[in-house]
């Protein structure tokens, strides 16, 4: 496990605060928190043990930018409560959740194992409960708090071979605008991104046919880039953000449209 920099606060605290970010070494999650530590934020990256050429090309993209690492599951409710207090007394309070970690497990219901259920509800839907739960009262009790969940268009679509990932997705939009609720007279804001297509190693994976069907559905013609994720973030998680909260923020290419 990384040890989390203790390195002296220099910033001033309203400019410089301190971010987590969960599934931080995805495609997508690494290029949050990228753009949240060119924000000026101590940016915390947390995900499953890396190592390898992972661990190397998560090294080699944040080279320069105030990223450390910190290993957790974050479906276990425990791990999550003293990773919080290990960053809160490293690093200071934790003032920005990102919600990115989630995991795929496809198939057709007919054909769908429990294990295939728990394990994504366990990670996409169960781990935002787990790192809010911890996190959000020391959010309250300082008066400030960003929390962003990504979540995905197909959690508000469906999609087909995937009644697990959207329902847990699905279920994030739920949890956001009940907590947004709960803690909106505190300084605290509760978000969520809803993601298209993207340029990220999952969608790049799959057959030429069946991504170039996916770009021929997306309006503007193109898959989403992992940077326009994260200035969705960005944006969310900014001071001047406060009377935004229980909103979610489709950035999907024009693929799903509603109001």
């Amino acid at each position: 496990m990384a040890a989390v920099d203790v390195a002296a606060d220099s910033a001033p605290r309203h400019a410089r605060r301190v971010a987590m970010v969960s599934g931080g070494v995805g495609g997508l999650g690494t290029e949050i928190c990228r753009a949240l530590a060119r924000q000026g934020h101590r940016v915390v990256a947390v995900d499953l043990p890396v190592e390898g050429d992972r661990l190397a090309r998560f090294r080699d993209q944040t080279a320069g930018l105030d990223v450390q690492l910190e290993s957790v599951d974050v479906g276990d409710f425990a791990a999550c409560g003293s990773l919080v207090q290990r960053i809160e007394g490293a690093c200071g309070s934790v003032d920005i959740l990102v919600n990115a970690a989630g995991i795929t497990r496809d198939t057709r219901l007919a054909n769908m194992d429990p294990a295939q259920w728990d394990d994504v509800l366990r990670v996409n839907l169960d781990g935002v409960f787990n790192l809010c739960r911890h996190a959000v009262a020391g959010m309250v009790a300082r008066g400030f708090g960003r929390i962003v969940n990504i979540s995905s268009v197909n959690g508000q679509t469906g999609q087909f071979g995937q009644t697990n990932y959207a329902a847990a997705k699905a279920g994030m939009h739920g949890f956001t605008m009940a907590l947004a609720r709960e803690v909106a007279r505190k300084g605290v804001t509760v978000n969520s991104v809803s993601p298209g297509y993207c340029e990220t190693a999952m969608v790049m994976a799959v057959p030429d046919a069946v991504r170039e069907r996916i770009v021929e559905s997306v309006p503007v013609g193109r898959l989403g880039r992992p940077h326009e994720i994260a200035r969705a973030v960005t944006f969310l998680t900014a001071e001047d953000a406060g009377f935004i909260t229980g909103a979610n923020l489709p950035v999907n290419g024009g693929l799903f449209m509603s109001f």
